[in-house]
């Protein structure tokens, strides 16, 4: 898979002259990932509870810090709503898939945090997206309520075409590795079906308590 990578290079070589971001990222990526790896072998062979949800708050605190980055003024205030928004909205979600829809009786690392990036990862970047748009629409002139709905349907719009796409242009990976893996194409759809909705639950409702929050 270098090999691909190796023409993107050639290519951003020949036509900004460098390659610097690129070498970097991929460097970051690769220790990154490897870190998380074997930080995750032992968070879940740990049974301390409370470490497994002292990582879903740095989830959600990290991705709030994030979805503010294109915030120019009012930093402090964007990032507290941001941080209320994401931690509602994927929280609720979180603990509904956890305990009404999978029926866990406990937080287990193994399902929790892959669940918890899911979620607060598609809430960070609708929250992002809606922060971006409706900063953007104000700076236009435009009052409060109308930059709210340009960006409430600005920050919907990846959610909104991955549910139009699914099945006939994509495979989404939770599905794809679950077949890969020997699942039941239904079985993988079923849970398909759940990844989908609660993306697009925790994705909606945190940015609609953003908006709120904002304006």
């Amino acid at each position: 898979m270098l090999i691909p990578l190796a023409i993107v290079g050639l290519v951003m070589w020949k036509w900004s002259g460098g390659v610097a971001d690129l070498l970097i990222s991929t460097g970051r990526m690769v220790v990154q990932l490897l870190a998380v790896g074997y930080f995750l072998v032992f968070l879940f062979e740990s049974e301390a509870w409370w470490l497994h949800f002292l990582v879903v708050l740095f989830m959600v605190g990290v991705s709030a810090a994030i979805a503010i980055r294109t915030v120019k003024s009012d930093r402090l205030p964007a990032y507290r709503d941001a941080l209320l928004s994401i931690g509602l909205g994927g929280g609720g979600v979180f603990t509904l898939v956890l305990f009404a829809v999978l029926g866990m009786r406990s937080f287990e690392a193994r399902y929790a945090i892959p669940i918890a990036g899911m979620i607060f990862a598609n809430a960070m970047t609708a929250v992002t997206l809606a922060a971006e748009r409706f900063e953007a629409e104000k700076a236009n002139g435009k009052a409060g309520e109308n930059a709210r709905v340009v960006a409430w349907n600005a920050s919907l719009i990846p959610q909104i075409n991955s549910f139009l796409a699914v099945g006939l242009v994509s495979l989404p990976g939770m599905m794809t590795g679950q077949i890969l893996a020997g699942a039941s194409p239904l079985d993988a759809v079923r849970y398909q079906i759940m990844v989908m909705a609660m993306v697009m639950g925790s994705a909606g409702i945190s940015v609609f308590i953003f908006l709120r929050k904002r304006s």
